[in-house]
């Protein structure tokens, strides 16, 4: 019986890792969520949630993975996008990093440090700490990407309860893009989308008001998106 051919290389193979910037937000303040690292190198700096790929899974499986091993996180919005590369990015070898950016509502998970993570806590995006590695690169790409896919995407609801207050989303929309907006402008622009289901006022006072709740009408959304020439993100702002 005629043997497998195994093919061998003369080239030298990289290491892949994933990192994951996880966005949450807390009603006022967007925040970031970071692990301490437990072991060299970087030991007691904080960094993204991340490690090294397993041979046998893709990016997408290794980022869910060590999300899950180091904060507790699962089955969360989860989206690819960039490749950090440079050569000396990681002191132990040459290292491949295949960046995510992931959005949950901060209140719904409890966090726990696991693996080769001592803590797991949440920062405001301000706020941040000195950080290991290119994370300060990788987290200020992912803040661009966000703002990027806000103006394509009704995005922002993955942060949001299900039931929130047009402050709530208005803040959300300023800490993403980092500027200021008319609140009736504002609110006039997101009702007028014919998306948010308006459920009244809720049950607890908020800032000293009770805020009139919205929801957003995700299934008409996607019926609207899958319609040729239907707008594309009727809540770009």
């Amino acid at each position: 019986m005629e043997e497998k051919t195994k093919y061998t290389y003369k080239y030298p193979h990289p290491a892949v890792t994933t990192d994951s910037v996880v966005f949450g937000f807390d009603g006022r303040y967007l925040h970031i969520l970071l692990v301490e690292r437990r072991s060299e190198p970087y030991k007691g700096c904080w960094a993204l949630p991340g490690g090294f790929m397993y041979i046998d899974e893709t990016v997408e499986e290794c980022a869910m993975r060590e999300l899950a091993e180091e904060t507790g996180l699962a089955n969360i919005f989860l989206e690819q996008f960039h490749v950090f590369s440079s050569v000396d990015r990681d002191p132990r070898e040459r290292v491949i990093t295949v960046a995510f950016y992931a959005l949950v509502r901060s209140s719904d998970y409890k966090l726990m440090a696991g693996d080769d993570a001592a803590r797991a806590c949440w920062f405001r995006c301000d706020e941040l700490p000195p950080l290991a590695f290119d994370h300060d690169k990788i987290i200020d790409m992912a803040r661009e990407r966000l703002r990027e896919k806000l103006r394509t995407r009704p995005i922002a609801f993955n942060l949001l309860d299900e039931k929130f207050s047009m402050g709530d989303l208005q803040r959300l929309y300023e800490a993403i893009n980092g500027t200021s907006y008319d609140r009736r402008n504002f609110q006039r622009k997101m009702i007028s989308t014919g998306l948010l289901e308006d459920h009244g006022l809720g049950s607890e006072p908020r800032h000293n008001r009770i805020p009139e709740l919205y929801s957003f009408k995700e299934e008409e959304y996607n019926k609207l998106h899958k319609e040729p020439g239907g707008r594309r993100n009727p809540f770009d702002m």
